[in-house]
């Protein structure tokens, strides 16, 4: 699925304050490696239902044995594996025995101490892979880890490796024996290991999205090949929310823009952040945060949220929210199933002349009936205009004022709300009082 970076910032999928990322919330990686295997993951969403059907069995299948996932592959050893290989060292003996072994641990004391950690942690991880491809390489493995499963095979299928192999420790085998491993991994396994560590970094990243499906209690939407563009979601929330409000939402082709109106602070943004998201995390193999998802297949997702000025090229926020307009409007307009969401159109204009751009925009983006769209506006004088088109539906989220009391349900409504509540904000933050007593 295509997407841009400006969308991934939108939807807080990256975020420089990293605690506050989708990123961050599902990664529960073992390595640094996995880590940025699992970034790669997440910047590149799928685009074939077959791809992302793999990634959700993968999971499925690492959540049905979490409890056994080998555990002796830590960040610190692979750490150590990559110094191994970059440090300098003497020689190794080329025929390593009792005799030249302890020579070398006595005239190259220093050497033979960083070759005697680095084989241990070399034992831990090629250990782990090879308990990993003993776990879940099966028959029925799901295409995706069995690929990587039988490359991490073949690679520790190597005569000079069944030490490891038969023993369960590094400790079992003697300085000799630890040598001639060392010399071989040294010498002639070193494109095999830095291979495996690539493998063990996707492993790692799988492992990752499926401890974060099963704390997050995340289910795995179902896909369908539909040439349509659609949309089904029960209890739908946002990922990053501790107590969100949930949503359902049911966008197709007969019913493809949604007119999204309602006060500020009713939850508009939280809501197009929350399909946009889920719909982001559905293409990538992940569960999402809802009870059941249906979806079609999205070509690609672009946002226009956080729009900015840009000071130094001298261009005004309206000029830049222009740009991005005409740049998803060339994006959608190629017959490709899309989903745009858009918040709050044309902010950085007057209103007269912002209800007349937005009107115009819409009534253009809704000749497109293979995308879908999601927009949100305080401009609710234009929906009644807007309603003689049938594609369109209109939603809001309920405010409620008692005794100056702001209450929102964060619920969506049928309808467009005309509520006006700016200057009771503002008087209820005392902004009005500090100006009167000026």
């Amino acid at each position: 699925m295509e997407i841009d970076k400006t969308t991934l910032a939108d939807l807080s999928i990256f975020n420089n304050e990293e605690e506050f990322s989708v990123f961050h919330k599902l990664n529960h990686t073992l390595t640094s490696n996995g880590r940025n295997m699992l970034h790669k993951c997440l910047a590149n969403p799928l685009n074939n239902i077959a791809l992302i059907q793999g990634i959700q069995q993968t999971l499925q299948v690492i959540i049905d044995k979490e409890q056994q996932w080998p555990m002796q592959i830590s960040n610190g050893t692979i750490k150590v594996i990559e110094r191994f290989y970059e440090s300098s060292i003497d020689p190794l003996p080329e025929t390593v025995s009792s005799f030249t072994a302890y020579s070398y641990k006595l005239f190259h004391g220093p050497d033979f101490s960083l070759v005697k950690y680095s084989t241990i942690h070399c034992f831990d991880f090629i250990k782990g892979m090879q308990l990993l491809v003993k776990l879940f390489l099966r028959e029925d493995t799901p295409p995706p880890m069995k690929k990587v499963l039988e490359e991490a095979q073949k690679i520790t299928r190597k005569a000079e490796l069944d030490i490891i192999d038969k023993n369960n420790k590094s400790s079992d085998i003697s300085i000799p024996e630890s040598l001639q491993l060392a010399r071989f991994l040294r010498y002639q396994f070193k494109q095999n290991i830095l291979q495996l560590l690539q493998l063990h970094a996707q492993l790692d990243a799988w492992y990752g999205m499926a401890v974060s499906v099963k704390k997050l209690q995340l289910v795995f939407p179902g896909f369908t090949g539909s040439k349509q563009p659609f949309i089904e979601v029960k209890g739908l929330s946002h990922i990053l929310l501790e107590k969100p409000a949930t949503y359902e939402v049911n966008l197709n082709r007969q019913t493809n823009f949604l007119f999204l109106t309602g006060a500020n602070m009713a939850g508009k943004s939280t809501f197009i952040k929350s399909v946009g998201v889920a719909v982001f995390l559905a293409h990538t193999g992940m569960g999402v945060p809802a009870q059941k998802m249906e979806l079609s297949l999205f070509d690609g997702l672009l946002s226009n949220i956080n729009v900015m000025d840009n000071i130094m090229k001298g261009e005004s926020y309206f000029y830049n929210e222009v740009q991005r307009i005409k740049a998803t409007i060339q994006k959608v307009n190629d017959g490709r199933k899309w989903l745009i969401l858009i918040d709050e159109l044309f902010k950085g204009t007057n209103v007269q002349d912002a209800m007349k751009c937005s009107t115009t925009v819409i009534e253009g983006l809704l000749k497109i009936k293979n995308s879908i769209f999601i927009l949100s506006t305080h401009l609710y004088e234009i929906g009644e205009a807007l309603k003689i088109h049938p594609n369109i539906c209109f939603n809001y989220f309920e405010t409620t004022v008692t005794d100056d009391q702001l209450s929102f349900s964060y619920r969506l409504k049928e309808g467009i709300s005309n509520d006006k509540l700016g200057y009771l904000i503002l008087k209820k933050e005392g902004v009005v009082k500090l100006l009167e007593e000026l």
